[in-house]
């Protein structure tokens, strides 16, 4: 199971929609969708690396 890439994808989402919604209205604490933006393309590429030892 890739619980990272799905945790990743969550956060990628919902940042997305966040995003969104901050263009047309303003609200306290917009600024975290672009962090979880940030968050979840890093969590999604991690989960695609190669690790260097073993299967997973």
């Amino acid at each position: 199971m890739h619980r990272r890439a799905l945790a990743g994808g969550g956060l990628l989402v919902a940042g997305l929609a966040g995003y969104v919604a901050g263009v047309s209205v303003a609200y306290p604490g917009r600024a975290f969708s672009l962090t979880a933006i940030m968050a979840g393309i890093v969590l999604v590429v991690i989960e695609g690396l190669p690790t260097t030892g073993g299967d997973r």
